[in-house]
């Protein structure tokens, strides 16, 4: 039998959890390496090294020696299940069916400009989260909205509402409320803000006596974060659960103690999420059990409302709901004290110098590709609460700081380089041996004066450090870096973390650029499940086609959106790898053997040669640029067209005569083969960061050494005087014409009027003079890959075979004359 972690000694549990993760370590390396990842496998960059842990802890003490770091009681998200908070990084939504209620609170005493009957008038409130109105202390309302009371007419059943009642709700959700209650109602008059500002107006707890508690005031607060789209009009405010309840009620706060209203929040829910003395009447109740599952909360406080005439109506509601990462089970929003950093107060007392100001200004300095990421991560920081950054596990870095009874943090330079000295030699182990406290402290504090924190720094506090302990302590890397690439989740993610912390502790990002990519679909789009059947791993694609078809399909999508894999996709990317193969096993082939000695100038070339040097030119441009801007779908598409239309279909096809026939002494071979070998040259560098082992194996074929690689080159330096575009355009017109005979005889060899091409002399006509001048002095029977071919101006016999994107070409077909050359085919 398992023991259970609570059971055992920390450091113990500790050593488990290190060797469990060393494991996947192994497993995750090996994994990288048959994608084809460059990486210092032997010395990687791990967050639980020692080396690392310690220099975790010092940037946490660098928030926390700036005045940055302090302890508070603020609602977050707590996971029940793990027993711990936190942070909106670890937090996943899904799917998941409320109870939601609409209550009456009474109205308990009015100003004096109110209208006397609202003494008799509830006011309405909706939630999706029953189990929160014990903690409710105060309902919030927005000046913009128009508020009415309203008179019950009739109503559907014997219990809730009744004629003669009276609420007071927003008029635009008043039909859809008493439909809801299955009422019938009617508008007694208008409710002007100002009578809900006035401090005097407040209401009674529908909970009120209830286990002997709720007997305080509930008062009215203005709220930016209210509206009248859906629920009442009116917000239910528990401020020690939810980020917006608490904002309210803490802007209030000094009001309303001068009002005598107490402002102390309340510990509802405990870390089990069952209900503590604090929610009287429900002690013991919970909200969500250890399974994740609904506990009896809910039920608890709807049978107290419905007890107290205080249900107004009740349903289900199917929404978002956040969730833990790990677990996938939901989360709650609970009062509990924690570690935070400060997004919004003055670091250091420099006004207008704030964590938030400073990550904002290096979101708009950093370059984000696709460039809405800059958007998002920014409306992110920009909207964020303080930065939680305990956890309350055994497994991590520990805030590695002592506070007294205040919540002081300790700032000693000596006591902070004993801790990293020791995390750097023994690990973070060393902060839960036992006597650690008066280790670190020395004989300058009192142990008794000083509490040792124990609780585990966030895990995105930890991803967020990997710049200072990995960029800064290694001579072969620089900071800031250049680019970080990630998910679109981590925005909210690693991204959002190293942003924070290299802000809180630098003040600038801790890279130049971001790239993000979208998440992996199946076929259609759909998310990959197991019950689906459509889950596609990397491992099984590779294990059955490669890693470079896996690499292929990435270069070839659009990663700025959601990705789609399936069979047939892969089998699109395994037919556009093969024509790749093919053209490189033709460029291999054709070379063998070839030396220097037989080189040709391009100035004494041939035409095509110099035509195909010219489209190197330009790619060169284009690969480059593409590669500056991570635009490797355009990288790719370039390429593989060079590869399959300019190259196969074009400058192979109608070279290869001349390859496999004339002499090796042949002005035109040693040309071609000139231009074959900056052609290899071009193409195994620029197409080496996509497929990565086949052109190392193509590379290596031609070069063989242990030590050399594909890899270890740059890019070839292309001559731009090879750039001709006078040359180029006279031969878009030559394909333009070769375009249309080829035409010509797909036709006859469809009805098997030939079978090979060089069956056919056929007879071409250009009306138009652009076309004839630029075949001038060429061999266009060698260009149409014919036995002969013959040319004429003019329009051409109207039953010729013509093309209407190719206008005044004509071509009629004929048979070739003679015998067929057993060497040429010709």
């Amino acid at each position: 039998a398992g023991k259970n972690k609570d059971d055992i000694p920390i450091n113990e549990f500790r050593k488990e959890c290190r060797v469990f993760a060393e494991q996947w370590i192994d497993v995750q390396r090996e994994e990288f390496k048959r994608l084809g990842v460059e990486g210092d496998w032997d010395n990687p960059y791990l967050t639980m090294a020692y080396e690392a842990e310690a220099h975790i802890a010092a940037e946490l003490m660098k928030f926390a020696t700036s005045g940055q770091l302090y302890r508070g009681s603020k609602p977050v998200m707590w996971s029940v299940v793990e027993k711990t908070a936190l942070a909106e990084a670890e937090v996943e939504y899904a799917d998941y069916e409320s109870d939601t209620i609409w209550t009456k609170f009474p109205v308990a005493a009015i100003g004096d400009g109110a209208d006397p009957s609202l003494k008799d008038a509830s006011i309405l409130i909706w939630t999706t989260t029953p189990w929160t109105i014990p903690g409710n202390r105060a309902i919030c309302f927005s000046p913009k909205v128009a508020y009415g009371r309203y008179e019950v007419t009739a109503a559907e059943n014997d219990f809730g509402p009744q004629p003669g009642e009276t609420f007071v709700v927003a008029d635009a959700l008043a039909a859809a409320c008493a439909e809801k209650a299955k009422l019938e109602v009617k508008r007694l008059q208008g409710v002007p803000a100002a009578v809900l500002a006035d401090p005097a107006f407040l209401c009674h707890h529908p909970l009120k006596n209830h286990g002997g508690g709720y007997e305080f005031a509930v008062p009215f607060l203005p709220g930016d974060h209210v509206n009248d789209e859906d629920g009442t009009g009116f917000v239910h405010t528990a401020p020690g659960h939810g980020r917006e309840d608490f904002e309210a009620w803490m802007d209030a706060a000094p009001d309303l103690r001068t009002r005598g209203i107490d402002t102390d929040i309340p510990f509802t829910v405990d870390a089990n999420g069952a209900f503590t003395e604090q929610a009287p009447g429900f002690t013991g109740a919970r909200v969500i059990n250890d399974k994740g599952k609904k506990g009896d909360a809910n039920q608890a406080v709807i049978t107290a409302l419905i007890e107290r005439n205080a249900l107004f109506a009740r349903g289900r509601l199917k929404h978002q709901y956040p969730h833990s990462w790990r677990s996938k089970k939901p989360v709650i929003f609970r009062n509990t004290p924690q570690w935070f950093v400060y997004m919004d107060d003055a670091i250091e007392g420099r006004q207008g110098d704030t964590l938030r100001v400073r990550a904002l200004e290096a979101i708009d300095e950093t370059r984000f590709v696709p460039s809405a990421g800059q958007a998002r991560l920014r409306g992110m920081i920009q909207d964020r609460p303080d930065w939680v950054l305990s956890r309350q596990r055994a497994w991590g870095v520990p805030i590695a700081v002592f506070a007294n009874a205040d919540g002081e943090v300790l700032k000693d330079e000596a006591v902070n380089a004993r801790i990293f000295e020791a995390f750097r030699t023994e690990g973070a182990d060393a902060w839960f041996e036992e006597g650690a406290a008066a280790r670190f402290l020395g004989s300058d504090y009192d142990p008794e004066e000083w509490v040792k924190v124990d609780d585990i720094l966030d895990v995105w506090f930890d991803s967020g450090s990997t710049h200072a302990f990995c960029l800064e302590q290694r001579p072969d890397l620089k900071w800031p870096a250049s680019l970080y690439l990630e998910g679109s989740d981590q925005h909210r993610g690693w991204f959002h973390s190293s942003l924070l912390e290299s802000c809180g502790t630098r003040g600038r990002a801790p890279y130049e650029a971001v790239l993000t990519h979208g998440f992996v679909m199946d076929e259609e789009g759909r998310k990959m499940s197991k019950s689906l059947g459509n889950v596609v791993t990397p491992q099984a694609v590779m294990e059955q086609n490669g890693a470079d078809i896996l690499r292929l399909w990435v270069m070839s999508s659009d990663y700025a959106e959601d990705l789609r894999i399936g069979p047939e996709i892969i089998k699109t990317n395994v037919d556009s790898y093969r024509k790749l193969r093919n053209t490189m096993r033709f460029l291999l082939g054709n070379l063998d053997g070839f030396s220097e000695a037989e080189r040709v100038d391009v100035a004494d070339m041939p035409e095509l040669e110099r035509y195909m040097l010219h489209r190197l030119a330009v790619l060169d441009e284009i690969v480059r640029q593409g590669y500056r801007d991570f635009d490797y779908k355009r990288i790719f598409a370039r390429l593989f067209n060079f590869c399959t239309v300019e190259l196969s279909a074009l400058y192979f096809d109608i070279r290869k005569d001349a390859l496999y026939c004339d002499p090796a002494s042949s002005h035109t071979r040693r040309a071609c083969r000139t231009v074959l070998d900056q052609i290899f040259s071009c193409l195994t560098a620029w197409l080496a960061p996509m497929l990565a082992f086949t052109m190392e194996e193509v590379w290596l074929a031609r070069n063989p050494s242990d030590t050399g690689s594909v890899h270890l080159r740059q890019f070839p330096e292309v001559p731009q005087a090879w750039r001709d575009e006078v040359l180029a355009a006279k031969w878009e017109k030559v394909r333009q014409v070769r375009r249309v005979v080829t035409g010509a005889l797909e036709i006859e060899r469809r009805e098997k009027r030939i079978g090979s091409s060089l069956e056919a002399a056929p007879e071409v006509y250009i009306a138009d003079e652009a076309l004839v001048a630029a075949l001038d002095g060429l061999d266009l029977a060698e260009i149409s890959i014919t036995s002969g071919a013959s040319l004429s101006a003019g329009e051409g016999p109207g039953e010729a075979f013509r093309m209407e994107e190719v206008a005044g070409v004509a071509v009629v077909p004929a048979m070739a004359e003679g015998r067929k050359c057993a060497r040429s085919w010709k």
